[in-house]
């Protein structure tokens, strides 16, 4: 191992592990070192980008010997524009690290000592799964490392695509992107030619100016395609032109809207949206249901594999006609939607009021009547009083955002005290650290792992609670 005061290299370093985050772990001089985009049974020689005091993080330098597990990766863009970072792991290994993530988590954080999850459920699709990218316009698109090499001379330094990881104002022109299916690459393709040739400047993220700055493409199982251009500011002649040259170009695209955007910041969700052409949404079907999806609308991004997941919640919900149950954090009604077929009644509670407006339409256009949807802080709405006014739920559904639970929202639960909680997290930590607070009225039934975003360290879990009273009973 050689050590120099700014530039640590080590030597012959053997990756043993994958960590929460998705990242390599090997061990050395008794410390944790995490080494991006590595497989573990591979040996590397490893330069230390950061030290912490229990732990260090590198990138690789030189594989000493390939791991047994190691295959080459599919997209051109790997390890350069940080998604998709497991495409050198098979997919069955994808799935094995993020079974055990849940179970790590479940243990570590909940003291679970839970050892019957289920196997994870595997993503029907592993390319082109997803029916929503955002890409970020940028002038100082970034330099690959084989440009810099090469000392190639850069002419165009414009790009349309997405972040360097840790690196806002970075943006890696994206040739191809295998998340989505065509039109996508085609459309994102031709607006960066379109742009290109008729000098439209792209955005400047550190001086926020620029024309172009956001490109949002969505699609349904069926084929149809919304476009949303995201401006920084107004110039109707330039906006009109690109608008109308996409209309001409992609005849699929039912949906094309633009937004002009001069905050600091590159969300929409305050935004007036305008409907350029067609519709001004999408309308995507699963399970005999229509939903609404419009330009800012939340909407599972994998649609086949949601499928899975909200049978799987079905099952382990396991309602009657005769019960009431509560969608906490209801998004646009999908899970509410999904189970009113078989309840009594079902209360729906979102924040965004948009996403609540949706899931009425939703429920307007699906003919459901025994759903009613509230908008609002959960941890202000969801009361005692809320829940003596709507009646007692026998069912609580929980898929609340990465950060968990407010305490607040667990108390009220508690108090309420439902035969059965199932709760949905696409974060096992956070899920993990809401369990330990119902563990004393509550005790972990099932866990069910499933994979909605293959080639990522991302992975979702239900978990299905059931009230210690209602066993003793």
């Amino acid at each position: 191992m050689s050590k120099k005061k700014q530039n640590i290299i080590l030597n012959n370093v053997e990756i043993i592990d994958i960590a929460a985050e998705g990242k390599a772990v090997a061990r050395t001089d008794g410390k944790v070192v995490f080494v991006p985009y590595a497989i573990p049974g591979s040996i590397v020689d490893v330069q230390i980008v950061r030290r912490q005091r229990n732990f260090m993080e590198g990138k690789i330098i030189n594989v000493v010997k390939q791991s047994d597990k190691f295959v080459n990766a599919f997209c051109e863009h790997f390890g350069v524009c940080g998604g998709c970072k497991w495409q050198n792991l098979p997919y069955s290994e994808q799935l094995f690290y993020k079974q055990k993530q849940v179970a790590d988590q479940l243990q570590r954080i909940a003291k679970i000592n839970f050892s019957q999850i289920e196997n994870i459920i595997a993503s029907p699709k592993t390319v082109e799964y997803r029916n929503k990218l955002e890409f970020t316009f940028s002038n100082k698109r970034w330099i690959t490392q084989n440009e810099v090499i090469e000392n190639a001379h850069i002419e165009n330094r414009n790009a349309l695509g997405f972040h360097i990881p840790n690196l806002f104002d970075k943006v890696l022109n994206i040739n191809h992107c295998h998340l989505q299916p065509e039109p996508s690459n085609a459309i994102r393709a031709a607006i960066y030619e379109f742009a290109n040739k008729n000098s439209y400047s792209f955005f400047d993220i550190r001086e926020k100016n620029g024309f172009l700055r956001n490109l949002i493409i969505r699609n349904t199982k069926c084929g149809e395609v919304m476009v949303i251009v995201v401006f920084g500011h107004d110039d109707e002649k330039k906006r009109n032109a690109l608008l109308d040259y996409l209309s001409v170009k992609f005849p699929q695209v039912v949906s094309l809207q633009y937004v002009t955007n001069n905050k600091l910041n590159d969300s929409i969700s305050d935004l007036n949206v305008v409907c350029y052409r067609g519709s001004g949404f999408l309308v995507e079907e699963m399970n005999g249901l229509k939903f609404k999806i419009a330009a800012k609308s939340f909407y599972q991004t994998n649609p086949e594999q949601v499928l899975n997941l909200y049978q799987k919640v079905f099952e382990f919900a396991n309602i009657n006609s005769s019960q009431t149950v509560y969608d906490l954090y209801t998004g646009t009604g999908t899970i509410a939607l999904f189970l009113a077929r078989h309840a009594k009644k079902v209360i729906g509670i979102e924040y965004i009021a948009e996403a609540i407006e949706d899931a009425r339409h939703n429920a307007e256009i699906n003919n459901v009547s025994n759903v009613d949807f509230y908008v609002g802080d959960m941890k202000d709405i969801l009361t005692e009083d809320f829940i003596n006014e709507n009646g007692k739920a026998d069912v609580v559904i929980l898929d609340p955002p990465r950060a968990g639970i407010h305490p607040r929202v667990g108390e009220v639960i508690l108090n309420a005290n439902p035969e059965k909680i199932v709760y949905v997290s696409c974060n096992p930590a956070t899920q993990a650290r809401d369990l330990l607070a119902f563990a004393g009225q509550y005790e972990i039934e099932k866990v069910q792992p499933v994979d909605m975003f293959p080639h990522t360290h991302h992975v979702e879990n239900i978990v299905l609670l059931g009230s210690r009273k209602s066993c003793r009973q």
